[in-house]
């Protein structure tokens, strides 16, 4: 079977709020998994594409707040509430935990295809990020040990000197690592480098690094082999 390009999850148990939710989705296009409890839910296998949860309160099983709960820290899809129970501070609690709306039933059409339409818009986005950064880390990881010392000092902005002298390396071998890793990590410029770094968390900055004097001594040179 072909993989959809997004999937909605309602747990509910009440199998009609399901029913009418699933009707009304699938009319937009939109493909549903449904599901009477948290417990079926969590053994679902679920597809790597956009997705969206919609949640209700009362479970037979566990609290939706409290399998929300327990998906925190891992990846999951945006969370919708629709729940008949609700109540002010069990909202509050729902927001601030990542939620992306907390609805009361009935809810209205309209209000809930916006709504699921923003949180799979929402997760779009986290998956393409997700994308992106495997694909930094796949190119990060091919970099000689060499040249992942040399990347915090390309992206720190240092001149060639000052970098080399830091590594106690020649300004044309530090030429040589710089070019290597712009090719490597297929970066067009400085800044799309810098960037790059950033999405990866790696360092910026080096409290090592010496900025006097342009070229290393002769025992500098001697600690540290050029390579």
């Amino acid at each position: 079977m072909k993989t959809p390009e997004h999937i909605v999850y309602v747990v509910d148990d009440d199998e009609r709020v399901r029913e009418s939710i699933n009707d009304l989705l699938q009319s937009c296009g939109m493909v549903v998994a449904e599901f009477g409890s948290a417990a079926d839910y969590l053994k679902y296998e679920k597809p790597a594409i956009p997705a969206c949860l919609i949640l209700d309160i009362e479970l037979p099983d566990i609290n939706g707040l409290e399998l929300q709960r327990r998906l925190i820290g891992a990846p999951h899809p945006p969370i919708v509430f629709i729940t008949g129970h609700g109540d002010i501070p069990a909202s509050v609690r729902a927001m601030k935990a990542g939620a992306i709306d907390f609805l009361p039933k009935p809810v209205t059409p309209a209000q809930l295809l916006a709504t699921v339409e923003a949180a799979l818009a929402l997760d779009r986005e986290r998956l393409a990020a997700e994308t992106e950064v495997k694909a930094l880390r796949d190119r990060y990881n091919i970099l000689t040990p060499r040249e992942r010392e040399v990347l915090p000092l390309v992206v720190l902005g240092l001149v060639n000197k000052q970098a080399a002298f830091s590594l106690g390396i020649s300004e044309v071998t530090y030429q040589i690592h710089r070019s290597s890793i712009m090719r490597k990590m297929a970066a067009p410029s400085l800044a799309d480098l810098v960037r790059m770094s950033i999405k990866l968390g790696i360092p910026t900055g080096n409290s090592g690094v010496s900025l006097k004097g342009t070229t290393p001594s002769r025992r500098n040179r001697e600690t540290h082999p050029r390579i």
